[in-house]
Order: structure tokens, then sequence, then C-alpha cells
């Protein structure tokens, strides 16, 4: 039986904050990882389950959903500014 994993990523120049989510809202996993694509791939491909995955739309963004996207992952950039326009519009 699979199980879903939803995986946040809080993405700097030097290093990932990684926390690991389950179905039921429970953090299973936190990690600090290097940003460097060997180390990235390796912590995914160590997953099992129905991997989601969600990171900040910053300037290392489209290097990481280019660097995950063949890797068949439901991945979800964080539209900050998209947000950031709701909530100017809505109060």
């Amino acid at each position: 039986m699979t199980s879903t994993k939803y995986i946040g990523m809080d993405v700097h120049k030097e290093s990932i904050s990684i926390a690991v989510m389950n179905a039921a809202g429970k953090i299973v996993m936190e990690c600090v990882i290097e940003t460097k694509a060997s180390v990235i791939l390796q912590f995914i491909d160590g997953l099992r389950g129905d991997l989601h995955i969600t990171f900040e739309e910053g300037t290392s963004a489209v290097w990481l959903y280019d660097l995950l996207k063949p890797h068949e992952v439901p991945l979800t950039p964080f539209l900050q500014r998209f947000l950031s326009s709701r909530r100017t519009s809505t109060g």
C-alpha cells in the first residue's frame, strides 16, 4: 500500500529545509540538505509513496522545477505573487 506524502521545500542558495507531511497532516520527517542536484534527487528517490512537492517561487524555482520535472512527481511552485495580489485585493 502506498502512502501520500506532501513535501515542502524552503530553498536557499546553500541549503534546502524540507518537511514531509503524511496524508493525515502529520510531519513525518524534517531535514536540511545541500542545494545540489545530486543530493536533491537522492533525497526524492529515497522516499516512497504518492509524492507531491511544493516550493516557493524564487530565484531557484525554475532550476528546481526543471530538475524534478522528469521524475514525474507532481510539482506545485508556491505562487507568492498571486497570493500577495489576492491579499491586497481582498483587504
